[in-house]
């Protein structure tokens, strides 16, 4: 890659040259020429008369800095090769260099709930949120969320999340939504919950996460990742789902796929995010994948740290009408783990 040309206004315009660049993968030996599975590199650069550097890691991540080193940590696992590119930058005049880096990255467990235990859930990972929310939480819903055990308990080693039809604090039905808000937040990684869902007309369950910034940014702003969603009026139909400031609400970033006795067999909805893409799958099976051509804050906030929630909605824009003989149905989760 060339030079662009310099600005001869600016107060120095000596010309940029000598780029060098090396990489060390951590860990790496001749047993293990691609690391020791953590997925760190060492990035040393220098160029004469450079005010400052851009180092493009091949993944959609750019970094921008004045020092002449970075570190860095690949999140995708398994053995990936990417072509890092370090750009050398005097006012506009730049010169680049890349380098390819094939790197091993292994998984390691950061978050597990395996419900071992009897009672309330761990009150050291979950906490909840209660009441209607504004217009039922945004969606018109007609639930009433508490924390009682009518509503979610532990019981042989599952989670139980149960919608119930009854009329509570002005509400008409009950039922949990549990997060992991300021308990557990992550950015990037392989997120795996096995579940059984509730069956009934008006049913709205859902696995998914909210940027952990929500509290300062607001929606859509923080980004949400709805890993599955269900709609209990059509059943056996799985969602997943983005929701960014370009596409929210009845979001176009979306897909939907079959899944055989969703609410009678446990499944393991699974999602795998990485600094440029989402990928959706069901039993391991991938159906979508979202990768937009073009990264901003609209398009991608999805590189600050987000949390897990947990519920059942009912009724609301995309729960639908509640059939009058529902009386109550409950999502059992096996296990949610999240690894790194």
């Amino acid at each position: 890659m060339s030079c662009s040309s310099s600005d001869p206004n600016e107060n120095d315009t000596s010309k940029l040259s000598d780029l060098t660049v090396e990489v060390e993968i951590v860990g790496s030996s001749a047993s293990n020429p691609n690391g020791d599975g953590s997925g760190e590199i060492n990035v040393s650069f220098s160029a004469k008369y450079a005010k400052s550097y851009k180092v493009n890691f091949g993944n959609g991540e750019v970094l921008e800095t004045t020092s002449n080193k970075l570190s860095y940590t690949y999140v995708g696992s398994g053995t990936n090769t990417y072509q890092l590119f370090v750009s050398a930058y005097n006012g506009s005049e730049f010169i680049s260099k890349g380098e390819t880096v094939t790197i091993f990255v292994t998984q390691s467990m950061i978050f597990s709930e395996e419900f071992d235990y009897s009672g309330a859930p761990d009150a050291t990972k979950w906490t909840y949120d209660i009441g209607r929310g504004d217009n039922g939480w945004g969606n018109s819903e007609s639930q009433f969320y508490t924390n009682r055990p009518e509503n979610v308990e532990v019981n042989n080693g599952i989670l139980k999340i149960t919608a119930k039809k009854e009329n509570y604090e002005g509400a008409s039905y009950t039922s949990t939504r549990m997060k992991t808000q300021g308990k557990f937040n992550f950015r990037y990684g392989k997120v795996e919950v096995r579940a059984k869902l509730p069956q009934g007309g008006g049913t709205w369950p859902a696995i998914w996460t909210l940027g952990s910034n929500i509290t300062s940014v607001s929606w859509p702003a923080c980004g949400e990742i709805d890993i599955m969603e269900h709609v209990g009026n059509n059943p056996n139909t799985v969602i997943s789902a983005i929701h960014t400031p370009s596409s929210y609400g009845n979001t176009q970033n979306k897909a939907t796929t079959s899944v055989q006795n969703a609410t009678t067999e446990f499944h393991v909805y699974g999602l795998e995010w990485t600094p440029e893409k989402l990928v959706f799958s069901v039993d391991g099976k991938v159906h979508y994948t979202y990768n937009p051509t073009t990264k901003n804050p609209s398009t991608w906030p999805f590189d600050s740290n987000q949390f897990l929630i947990l519920n059942i909605a009912v009724g609301g824009t995309l729960g639908g009408t509640i059939d009058p003989g529902f009386v109550s149905s409950t999502m059992e989760i096996d296990y949610v783990r999240v690894y790194q």
